[in-house]
């Protein structure tokens, strides 16, 4: 199969993954629905230094009050370019007055984007470049294309590589996690069935998975459409909007706040804590099928 790949400095996103000259990622503000609203405005993004919502978007560091938007700042900077080959992209964003009004910590930000074939690699890398313990989450918010007629049907389905005996759902309330789980919503120990309701309360969240992979597969197919391995992520996300012709599959290391947070941003669930010159490295890799 032959795959091509495009990003921008521009959240140091990538913006088009094609198979076999097929597109295979939303594309962003150009793809728009009968009335001409665009569904979601992006195509790949990194989440960072949050994953998911911050209570009243505030959160306290070091005693005093800083303001943090959904998802983190890092995907609406521009990033630096640092490699640009045919099959390996990479870019950094670096800690700057912008970002310390809102993260009081400096930091460099690497993007990179490897293609093998059909399969693409992600890998995100943090460094402390400052002189302070760095406290931080980190996430992926991909956006694959489906056929929104197809998800009306109730066709697509998502399948884990083993089955899932200590998977728990979160409970979303505003975006902030809610006391006790949410229902589980496996159709059996391996498929969640995916319909035009399936995200009527907001993303599907997910801890306790001991699978590494999970393919986004159409009933009514042989092969799967794609296949993301995520062993170094605790947390899936599953998200899209309203007849929307893409679908979220979002490896995350960190989640919002709960309802009952603190709003203390190191007593946050799942932070990972880099000391002063530490470094951080974590990836998903998408295996892309071709669609007959």
């Amino acid at each position: 199969m032959q795959a091509q790949m495009v990003t921008s400095k521009d959240g140091g996103e990538l913006i088009s993954f094609k198979v076999n000259g097929k597109e295979r990622i939303h594309q962003g503000a150009d793809c728009v629905d009968e009335n001409g609203k665009v569904y979601w405005k992006r195509h790949f993004p990194v989440l960072f230094p949050i994953v998911g919502k911050l209570k009243r978007n505030q959160t306290i560091i070091n005693g005093k009050p800083f303001e943090i938007f959904q998802h983190g700042f890092a995907r609406d900077m521009e990033y630096e370019p640092v490699t640009k080959l045919d099959n390996f992209h990479s870019y950094v964003l670096r800690s700057n007055k912008t970002t310390l009004v809102r993260y009081p910590f400096d930091f460099e930000l690497y993007n990179t984007y490897r293609m093998d074939g059909n399969n693409l690699t992600t890998i995100y890398k943090v460094v402390n470049t400052g002189t302070t313990n760095m406290p931080f989450c980190i996430g992926g918010h991909p956006a694959f294309k489906i056929d929104p007629e197809e998800m009306r049907k109730g066709n697509y389905y998502l399948e884990f590589e083993s089955d899932e005996e200590k998977i728990h759902f979160l409970y979303l309330v505003d975006g902030l996690i809610g006391t006790g789980y949410s229902k589980n919503i496996m159709a059996d120990k391996r498929r969640i069935m995916l319909g035009p309701d399936s995200f009527k309360d907001d993303a599907i969240i997910m801890k306790g998975i001991t699978s590494s992979r999970i393919s986004l597969r159409n009933k009514y197919k042989e092969n799967p459409i794609l296949t993301v391995e995520f062993s170094d992520f605790p947390y899936l996300g599953i998200w899209s909007k309203p007849n929307a012709p893409f679908i979220c599959i979002e490896p995350w290391h960190g989640i919002s706040d709960a309802i009952k947070s603190t709003g203390i941003f190191a007593e946050k669930t799942d932070m990972i804590l880099l000391k002063p010159g530490q470094s951080y490295e974590c990836r998903y890799t998408v295996k892309f099928y071709d669609e007959q």
